[in-house]
């Protein structure tokens, strides 16, 4: 059954769900109970104030979600929200492992998508790391200090390529790693490119 507020391609992505189907079409009722207007984003229920986003359904193969694009700021009185990386600075998330789950939270989900309209419309931001607040990999910095085009190179990057570099590369546990992942970009860094470009 449709009504007025359905946005047709999110209808049509959760038509075709194999899995997580009836719990996002509880999480969908959920939202749809506060002022946020629905529309579909980055291939997914996307829920906006003021054509800002507010909170995203996920679904994983273990678990579905709500994502909160400004989490980190959010109270979090549940002591529910999760961080999905080390890296991710802003958004959080809440998971769910069943339908079961989600009509038991019911009020604490409610509560949680309230919170993330009060914070949108206080305007307040999440405060975001800068690139030189994060470690920057030995191996990368030895190699930016032996080769000064480079080392200008990467300094011309956006700051979001050069942390994608800082990030991948410090992830590898061993040094012989991080060295090879230093080797493999060094042409993409040269061009101005990031990590996917």
């Amino acid at each position: 059954m449709t009504n007025e507020k359905d946005n047709i391609k999110v209808n049509a992505f959760i038509e075709r769900l194999k899995q997580w189907q009836n719990e996002f079409k509880i999480l969908r009722e959920i939202i749809r109970e506060t002022e946020l207007e629905e529309d579909y984003k980055w291939m997914h229920p996307c829920y906006t104030f003021e054509n800002k986003n507010v909170v995203i359904i996920q679904d994983f193969k273990h678990y579905c979600a709500l994502l909160f694009e400004k989490g980190a700021i959010m109270e979090d009185p549940y002591q529910s929200l999760i961080q999905q990386t080390k890296n991710v600075q802003a958004a959080r998330q809440l998971r769910f492992e069943s339908l079961d789950e989600i009509n038991n939270r019911r009020d604490e989900i409610k509560w949680y998508v309230e919170e993330a309209i009060r914070i949108e419309k206080s305007g307040k931001k999440v405060p975001m790391k800068k690139t030189e607040d994060y470690d920057m990999p030995e191996e990368l910095q030895s190699k930016l200090d032996e080769m000064p085009k480079l080392k200008e190179a990467f300094s011309q990057l956006t700051p979001g390529r050069q942390r994608q570099y800082i990030f991948h590369i410090g992830q590898a546990k061993r040094a012989a790693s991080r060295k090879n992942r230093v080797e493999k970009y060094i042409e993409h860094i040269l061009d101005g490119k990031g990590m996917n470009d």
